[in-house]
């Protein structure tokens, strides 16, 4: 997989992703890129191979404004059911979903997956998500039966209260379309997150980090 740029690289290297090329158009930047950033990773940039501008273009198809870019294989993850998985039902906007693999990583979900035709190892997803791929499993849903409740966010539900427990898995629509026919259909409970009036939405990934973060505070409390 293809990473691109420095909090990609970064990420991975943090997540265990052996990152083999890791190239650079400016050794000295990264370094020091890495000496501010990421101080605990100084000596694996400290290995990056420097090399021009055109050849960086052949091998990460662009440049990149770090000038960083590394190659890591895609990792085999475990799903974590002591966490909520997040399904994505049909995302459509690739930065989006790229987003929310990046709030899921840090509020330690225990994993992602998604529907539709949507490869959630797109380089656009894997570019959203700032290399936080190697922080958690994702995958495509083989199906829609789970072990633990299957919670459904929609603003027609019911106000979310309460907890969420560990082993949910928590599904969010669509930008456009919202909740396909099937997920409503094997949903155990479908609620919706607090909203000021005359407000019609909340975007992809605030809807997950919203329900993430109240599964957080309610497990803590």
């Amino acid at each position: 997989m293809l990473l691109e740029g420095f909090h990609a690289v970064k990420h991975a290297l943090r997540f265990g992703a052996t990152v083999h090329p890791l190239i650079t158009t400016d050794l000295s930047a990264a370094i020091s890129l890495a000496e501010t950033h990421a101080p605990d990773l100084v000596e694996r940039f400290k290995g990056a191979t420097e090399v021009d501008k055109a050849a960086f273009v052949i091998r990460a198809g662009r440049l990149h404004p770090t000038g960083v870019a590394g190659f890591a294989e895609k990792p085999d993850l475990p799903f974590d059911r002591n966490a909520p998985i997040v399904l994505l039902d049909n995302p459509r906007n690739l930065g989006n979903f790229g987003a929310t693999i990046r709030v899921a990583a840090g509020l330690d979900a225990g994993g992602v997956i998604s529907t539709g035709d949507v490869d959630p190892w797109h380089p656009n997803v894997l570019r959203g998500s700032a290399g936080l791929h190697f922080a958690l499993p994702v995958a495509k849903a083989q199906g829609l039966d789970f072990d633990g409740e299957l919670i459904a966010f929609d603003a027609d539900g019911d106000l979310l209260r309460g907890s969420i427990p560990d082993n949910a898995v928590l599904a969010f629509g669509s930008e456009r379309h919202g909740l396909s026919p099937e997920v409503r259909a094997k949903a155990t409970r479908i609620v919706r997150l607090p909203m000021r009036d005359k407000v019609s939405s909340y975007n992809l990934t605030t809807s997950v980090a919203m329900g993430l973060y109240h599964w957080a505070i309610h497990r803590a409390s």
